[in-house]
């Protein structure tokens, strides 16, 4: 194979494999980007508006653990299991013209709110029977106990970040 003809090939592979990875769905993003079209109603009203976007975070639900068997109880512990979903906290970017109120060189202020991590963990449910398991003490019959249940509490983590600014132009 000619050198010409190797560079040419290899050329072609690089562009497939770059816009392969251009053309990445929304869902492996996690965010879908929602902008604000203003543009007409600038043009129109002859005045500079504010630019606003936004994004919103694509929920993912993750596998649940299953239920954890626990020796002495009867029923496994987590009878219904918390669900994990994952997703985001949706995002905003603002920029708005401002009139010289603080000088000469302050005439736009913006806020920045990406679009942040948020993991939650629904509640579930663990019970254990009113009977312990079978006891070799008393010919193989389950002694009575109290009933147990609990509920694991729900799970939200998030850490949201913003950015405010003043300045010529932002």
């Amino acid at each position: 194979m000619k050198s010409t003809t190797r560079g040419t090939l290899a050329a072609v592979i690089t562009c497939v494999a770059a816009a392969a990875g251009a053309a990445t769905p929304a869902a492996a993003v996690g965010t879908v980007p929602v902008p604000l079209p203003l543009g007409g109603a600038e043009k129109a009203l002859n005045v500079e508006l504010p630019e606003a976007t936004g994004q919103l975070p694509v929920p993912v639900p993750g596998s649940p653990e299953g239920p954890r068997y626990v020796e002495g109880r009867l029923i496994p512990e987590r009878a219904v299991p918390q669900l994990p979903v994952h997703g985001g906290l949706p995002g905003a970017d603002l920029r708005a013209p401002l009139p010289h109120i603080l000088g000469a060189g302050f005439d736009h202020v913006g806020v920045d709110a990406p679009a942040s991590d948020l993991r939650t963990l629904a509640p579930g449910v663990s019970v254990d029977a009113p009977l312990t398991s079978p006891n070799a003490d008393g010919f193989g019959l389950p002694q009575a106990k109290l009933p147990q249940a609990g509920v694991p509490a729900p799970l939200v983590q998030t850490v949201p970040t913003a950015d405010l600014g003043i300045g010529p132009g932002l």
